[in-house]
């Protein structure tokens, strides 16, 4: 397919995106994981100090919780603290915490999520379910720079997981942030889209396919309703169909590896490489790109990109396609599942008691 101006603009963003993620993970080489782990398991000690013994009883569960794995997206009552509990002072620690445990675009994506509630409030007729405070940070373990803990910060449409041993993060999904609305088309947040470049770098890769790729990767012409692996615990490998990295062309496998470097770089800059060198590793011939929907703006769409360690999801059908949920999961390494039992088996007096 010939790309038309607006697709060499967006192939334009696409570089300009990759370039200026390899400007900031050298920018910041000097931060290895282990400084983030640092600098996060220090705000979120700090924000457990700004708490009374009765918030700090709510916040905080043991790591091995059955609740650590309990996961949703949903408008729901969550175990742990919401920022509605909370005085601005502790407010103003628990989004620390959160800036700690993100990139700068992550934070911008999860507090303009935040606000989106507003417009929901306002579009059901003052439906105080709506709320900007309604997220909940929650803590599972003692927060340290040795031994094993984790904390969640969650609310309609986030679920932000990390799992941290020894001073390193070695989790850092489930990841899920959703908009609705996906384009704000009036009030004071007109124009804004939260999740614009998940869904036009998408759009780009599809309509530069020619006849041929899109034969294997348009898998339908209908949108499923939803991600396909919802909130599951456990992510669900999903079937072998859509187009391979190695049947794309040059400039293409650019375009899909600047969408995965999109969704990864929510993290911080170090974790976000140590995702996209972990799928390298496990070889980037296995990664598929699949399409179902349409591909012009307001059409249902979704799209998912799987290799042998990891899945994205993108589905905007709800609301007129103006409804996106992403998510990013680790068929092993969800929660740390799997390095978990790695450093259990090495470690077994370290290994949290059972939770009665």
């Amino acid at each position: 397919m010939r790309l038309t101006t607006p697709h060499r603009r967006l192939l334009g963003w696409a570089s300009v995106l990759c370039v200026a993620a390899l400007i900031a993970q050298r920018a910041s080489s000097s931060r290895t994981n282990g400084s983030s782990a640092r600098s996060v398991s220090e705000a979120a000690s700090a924000f457990l100090a700004a708490l009374n013994t009765e918030q700090r009883a709510k916040a905080v569960l043991p790591f091995n919780d059955d609740e650590r794995l309990n996961w949703h997206f949903v408008p729901r009552a969550r175990k742990g603290i919401s920022l509605k509990e909370m005085t601005p002072a502790q407010q103003k620690a628990a989004l620390a915490l959160l800036q700690a445990g993100l990139s700068a675009q992550g934070y911008r994506k999860a507090e303009t999520i935040r606000q989106l509630e507003l417009i929901l409030r306002e579009r059901e007729g003052g439906n105080l379910s709506r709320d900007p405070e309604r997220f909940y940070v929650t803590v599972f373990g003692a927060p340290s720079n040795t031994g094993v803990w984790g904390w969640r910060y969650e609310g309609h449409h986030i679920s932000l997981n990390w799992t941290i041993i020894n001073g390193r993060v070695i989790a850092d999904s489930p990841q899920f942030f959703g908009a609705n609305p996906a384009r704000v088309g009036s009030g004071p947040m007109q124009g804004t889209r939260t999740l614009a470049a998940e869904e036009d770098l998408g759009r780009v890769l599809v309509k530069s396919l020619d006849e041929a790729q899109r034969a294997e990767a348009v898998l339908s012409d209908r949108a499923p309703a939803d991600i396909l692996t919802g909130a599951q615990r456990e992510a669900a490998l999903q079937e072998d169909k859509g187009i391979s990295y190695t049947r794309l062309r040059k400039e293409q496998q650019g375009m899909l590896l600047a969408l995965i470097r999109q969704h990864a770089s929510a993290q911080p800059p170090q974790l976000a490489e140590q995702r996209l060198t972990k799928i390298r590793k496990a070889g980037l011939d296995s990664v598929k790109f699949a399409w179902m929907g349409g591909t012009e703006p307001g059409q249902g769409h979704y799209y998912r990109i799987q290799g042998r360690t990891f899945l994205i999801e993108y589905d905007n059908t709800q609301n007129d396609a103006n409804h996106i949920h992403t998510v990013w999961r680790d068929f092993k390494g969800d929660f740390g599942t799997d390095l978990l039992a790695e450093h259990y088996k090495a470690s077994p007096h370290s290994h949290p008691p059972a939770t009665k």
